[in-house]
């Protein structure tokens, strides 16, 4: 899996860990929020989603990484919004692996940012998409609150 940097181009998921841990330790002191979010753009054959890694900076900015991916899916809005889920959530366990051996990290508050909200056709699935992100062990997020999904992510989807 490979995550394009803004700041750094492309690099694999160990390096972008890498990354994240080396922007922490510039400022040790803050506090730091580690954001994940999916979303996706359906198209007639395939879907094409970007799941975007946040580490933020709170009150102090951040950077973030993303990793697009043509997926072929010709089926509804439920099953894609759960797809995205399921990306975030991926991605989320992977960099908890690289978290749970390095105590510079151990401490850093996870989010999965989820493109739904309360209002639209997206509501019907809330609390389905809420408690596979809750049942993880991660915080969930939803709009208007999600940016790293449905921003940052967003952006890359097109």
């Amino acid at each position: 899996m490979i995550f394009i940097s803004p700041t750094e181009g492309k690099m694999n998921i160990k390096e972008t860990y890498k990354s994240i841990l080396t922007f922490i330790k510039k400022q040790p002191d803050n506090q730091y929020k580690l954001i994940i979010g999916t979303d996706s753009h359906p198209g007639i054959e395939e879907s094409v989603f970007v799941t975007a890694i946040v580490i933020y900076r709170v009150g102090h900015g951040g950077r973030y990484f993303y990793h697009k991916k043509k997926v072929e899916m010709r089926s509804g809005f439920k099953k894609r919004i759960f797809h995205e889920v399921s990306r975030s959530l991926n991605v989320a366990s992977k960099i908890t692996d690289y978290i749970s051996i390095d105590s510079a990290t151990s401490l850093l508050d996870i989010e999965i940012h989820i493109d739904v909200g309360q209002n639209g056709p997206s509501s019907e699935i809330l609390k389905e998409v809420v408690g596979m992100v809750v049942g993880s062990g991660y915080d969930a997020l939803i709009k208007p609150d999600s940016y790293a999904a449905s921003n940052v992510a967003d952006r890359y989807t097109k």
